[in-house]
């Protein structure tokens, strides 16, 4: 009978997961996973004997109501590094468990186990230390540029190779005397994490993120075979293998392959289909015009389109534009022009941003094109509006070498017939690397708030004011 509700709740856990598909059907894939892990806890304290059962929902009650307050009080922005943080959780809890279990049994175990148990520490307590330094990172608290230590790859191995002798230590000691190496192992593994995450920023993030994930998930898998629990190792498994999944796509996205990504921010080859390196373009004179001679030429412009692609990036959601920009979507929609959104896979600070912040503004998903489908695109679109975007739109990925995303492919927007910027100045994205489409002669700039300057656009246009509730 157990085994039959653990399979059931693991049935429930996929389909939730299935759910997150599209954004309507997130909200109910939130709530059906969550359902499937409260059907896990009531399980497992049902079928097991627990001591100090009050202490046990005191904790529960506590770090339930201190999750709704973080999850009703963060805002779009913050997201990212709370997804982080949460990752380290994850791997807390894993490490937490793998080491009560080593000291507390480890000399009745099988062979499996005790591997499993070495693994889950290792995992879990560098996947904390990596998943904050990554928060932090994300949340502007430390330097987000990547930081490269003398000898890196050195440092890396002989602190891995200092693990791996402690464990073989460990595994020849009695439970109690094995408590300080154990000890040593948490330290040595939390700093494993640091070295390994530090050396990671920029446009790398999201592909640091994604691995997280699936490590956070693989340390779980593995103190469910510890504890011989299928259902933390099911869930634990999958988590790991959609974060595996999503690492590959990320990478994919980048033109870099997982190992170029960990070992560094170094320069990837060119995409297919684009030259190697190089081709600098003669310089142009930049034509400068003052903001509202640039507005008014940008309504014009808009008007007169038939066709509009907007590619929506983190500085939206800083700017706090998404609903405006919804706002002129539908208007746009009701003048008869086509409109898209264009999606790159690493828009943002972590995979899927963009999508999560479309939801919100209740945009239609059918609207969402990604990379690969939008770009031929370009070439035949009247009006691209850039909110918020500037690494992903940046044609130096494909023209120039030596730079933090040389190789990465980008939406092709300096393709279009007209492009309107609208950033808040003109510094460089998360990379660092100047934009170059601001200097093609079809770009026109208006920096400063997007959601002021998309306010004023919309002033322009027919009295259609933006409809609470209303999906675009």
């Amino acid at each position: 009978m157990r085994l039959v509700l653990e399979l059931a709740i693991i049935a429930l856990l996929i389909v939730g997961i299935r759910l997150f598909r599209t954004p309507r059907g997130a909200r109910w894939g939130n709530l059906t996973a969550s359902v499937a892990l409260l059907g896990a806890i009531v399980l497992v304290l049902s079928t097991h004997t627990i001591h100090g059962l009050s202490w046990l929902a005191v904790a529960l009650l506590v770090g339930g109501a201190v999750g709704i307050v973080v999850a009703a009080r963060v805002t779009m922005i913050q997201i990212p590094a709370m997804v982080a943080f949460q990752h380290g959780a994850g791997g807390v809890a894993a490490c937490t468990v793998a080491l009560v279990e080593l000291t507390r049994s480890h000399a009745e175990m099988t062979a499996l186990g005790e591997v499993s148990g070495y693994l889950g520490l290792v995992i879990g307590a560098a996947t904390f230390s990596g998943s904050m330094l990554a928060s932090a990172k994300l949340a502007a608290k430390i330097r987000q540029t990547p930081t490269i230590l003398p000898n890196h790859n050195a440092v890396l191995l002989l602190v891995l190779a200092v693990i791996a002798g402690l464990c073989v230590v460990a595994a020849a000691t009695s439970p109690s005397g094995a408590i300080p190496v154990l000890i040593g192992i948490l330290v040595a593994s939390i700093f494993l994490g640091w070295v390994f995450s530090v050396r990671i920023g920029g446009a790398d993030m999201p592909v640091l993120i994604s691995f997280l994930n699936a490590t956070a998930g693989l340390a779980a898998a593995f103190c469910g075979i510890v504890i011989q629990n299928q259902l933390l190792i099911a869930c634990g498994a999958t988590v790991a293998a959609s974060g595996s999944i999503l690492t590959a796509v990320m990478c994919k996205a980048m033109n870099r392959s997982f190992v170029r990504v960990l070992s560094g921010n170094k320069a990837a080859p060119a995409a297919a289909g684009h030259p190697a390196v190089a081709e600098e373009k003669p310089s142009v004179t930049r034509v400068v015009r003052s903001f509202s001679d640039a507005m008014a030429e940008a309504k014009d412009v808009l008007r007169q389109a038939r066709s509009v692609i907007i590619v929506p990036g983190y500085g939206m959601a800083l700017a706090k534009a998404q609903f405006l920009v919804a706002d002129l979507c539908r208007i746009l929609m009701r003048m008869g022009k086509k409109v898209s959104f264009a999606i790159h896979p690493v828009a943002g600070r972590m995979p899927g941003h963009m999508n999560v912040l479309l939801a919100e503004a209740e945009i239609d998903y059918d609207l969402l094109r990604e990379m690969d489908e939008v770009n031929p695109e370009f070439a035949d679109t009247d009006v691209v509006l850039v909110i918020g975007a500037c690494d992903v739109v940046n044609p130096a990925a494909i023209m120039k070498a030596d730079t933090p995303i040389s190789g990465m492919p980008i939406l092709n927007a300096h393709k279009a017939k007209r492009v309107l910027v609208f950033n808040l100045d003109e510094r460089p994205g998360y990379s660092g690397v100047p934009n170059s489409l601001y200097d093609e002669p079809t770009t026109l700039l208006l920096f400063g708030d997007a959601a002021k300057s998309i306010g004023d656009v919309l002033e322009s246009f027919e009295p259609v004011g933006r409809l609470e509730g209303a999906k675009v």
